[in-house]
């Protein structure tokens, strides 16, 4: 899977999460899949590691329909941090490890 974020700049606002698969994963069935699970992922996951203001995007890879519960929630996870940490967040830096000089493109990884 992959994740993006962008920060819109108003921290005061709330996060978005949007959620994407292509049709080279599979059918229907497939994409929804895919998309279902990274949805709960993002739920159970997905509030503390996120930054107000920002805007994130989840787009699911060919394994993310049938990858291990436990291992997808993990993915999430540590995307989650690494691109807290890339943005600079400071109440999501020690989750991260230390916090980084923000960056100016969006940042993007790819679990």
């Amino acid at each position: 899977m992959l994740v993006q974020v962008r920060a819109r700049g108003d921290a005061a606002s709330v996060v978005r999460v949007g959620f994407t698969a292509t049709k080279r994963i599979g059918g229907a069935v497939v994409r929804n899949r895919a998309k279902r699970r990274l949805r709960e992922a993002m739920r159970l996951v997905g509030a503390p590691l996120t930054s107000a203001g920002c805007d994130y995007v989840l787009i699911a890879r060919g394994g993310t329909a049938d990858r291990p519960w436990l291992r997808l929630l993990d993915d999430v996870k540590s995307a989650l941090i690494r691109l807290a940490a890339d943005l600079g967040a400071p109440h999501l830096s020690d989750l991260a490890g230390g916090a980084s000089a923000p960056s100016k493109q969006s940042p993007a990884i790819d679990v």
